[in-house]
């Protein structure tokens, strides 16, 4: 039996950071493996997760940002615990600190390390500096765009693996008869995006004006973290906007966690992620995927490293920072309410032949298992 340590962000509520949600998933669609002993990093016991998994109760808090004091418990205990484990599976960013520290003081040479790198952050490293990153035995990428980046810059231990999504959680239900945010008649339109990266939010506070004046029972669903005092700052500016234009209780904020991300894209008739760049965020997003496979149609950006897995098939491309494209969209889609249906159930199928965690997981169990 294999020892394997997962190494996230506090592996606890709430369920709203996209890296060790997935991490949480695999592993407990992988628990039932004989082969492997699966550890996970958590922040005290989570009743969720099956008997089978070890959790190392490492860190003292899973809310907002991942502070210095948290970094240093996962480090300590990983330096601690280095020759514990057969495999040491990373899911995070590499940064020049965290990969320096890894390499220098933790690695362990006589074990394996994987790396699941989520995102290449080429607008802050070189082609050099990216190398560098790298320090894995095997380097699983999200996309095939940062595979062939990474195979270009002439590493070979590369292997590109979606993420994976529990289809039985994010499926169509019906949420809104239950909800007292929304009238059944209500055409809700959910952003789960981010305030002060990626560029999106102003546009989608504009195109929701343009559409409130044309769509008397829109709503605009914001699912949006508040992780630091500059998206505190940011919502502060949101809300004012909106309070000018008569339109603040016409949104409905969803950022205390409390919440099952599945049933905010149920409660939507459509989802849109209009964002102007990637900076900092998965190659593959997982707000598109999950509203895709709760067969909502989505509204998103053309920029390349979205083209990837999204199509007119399956979703609305618009181009990047264009308000009147979007706002045009979602005229289009409330107008059509067959359109919707059909990408739904186009958007659905694609998620089940690619982002299925019981088939993501079997890939993993045969990288775990062939290591």
């Amino acid at each position: 039996m294999k020892k394997i340590l997962l190494v996230t962000r506090p592996i606890a509520p709430p369920w709203d950071e996209a890296s060790k949600n997935f991490a949480f998933t695999l592993a407990k669609d992988l628990s039932k493996n004989e082969n492997l002993e699966l550890h996970l990093m958590t922040n005290g016991v989570v009743s969720e997760l099956p008997k089978e998994i070890i959790q190392e109760q490492v860190y003292t808090q899973s809310q907002n940002d991942f502070d210095f004091y948290q970094k240093i418990r996962s480090l300590f205990f990983q330096l601690k615990n280095k020759d514990k484990f057969d495999i040491t599976h990373y899911f995070f960013t590499p940064t020049k600190f965290n990969s320096f520290i890894i390499k220098n003081f933790i690695q362990n040479k006589n074990a394996k390390s994987i790396q699941t790198v989520a995102t290449l952050r080429q607008d802050l490293f070189s082609d050099e500096e990216l190398k560098n990153l790298m320090f894995g035995d095997l380097i699983i990428t999200y996309s095939d765009f940062a595979k062939e980046k990474l195979l270009s810059l002439g590493i070979k231990n590369v292997e590109r693996i979606y993420p994976g999504i529990d289809l039985e959680n994010y499926s169509p239900k019906e949420t809104r008869v239950k909800n007292e945010n929304y009238a059944l008649d209500d055409f809700v339109i959910n952003f789960a995006g981010e305030y002060t990266r990626l560029g999106a939010m102003d546009d989608v506070v504009e195109a929701f004006i343009e559409v409130s004046g044309k769509i008397p029972t829109a709503k605009l669903s914001m699912a949006v973290r508040v992780k630091n005092e500059k998206d505190a700052d940011k919502k502060n500016e949101v809300v004012e906007k909106l309070r000018k234009n008569n339109l603040l209780e016409k949104v409905v904020f969803h950022d205390d966690g409390k919440f099952n991300m599945a049933d905010i894209y149920n409660l939507a008739d459509i989802s849109i992620f209009p964002v102007q760049n990637m900076r900092g965020k998965f190659d593959v997003p997982l707000v598109v995927v999950e509203a895709m496979a709760c067969a909502k149609p989505v509204i998103i950006s053309n920029i390349p490293i979205l083209e990837e897995f999204s199509s007119k098939e399956n979703s609305v491309q618009i181009e990047a920072g264009n308000v009147e494209q979007l706002t045009a969209a979602i005229l289009e889609l409330h107008d059509n309410p067959e359109e919707r249906k059909t990408l739904g159930i186009s958007a659905r199928e694609y998620v089940k032949q690619n982002f299925d965690i019981k088939n993501v997981s079997k890939q993993y169990a045969e990288v775990y298992e062939s290591i």
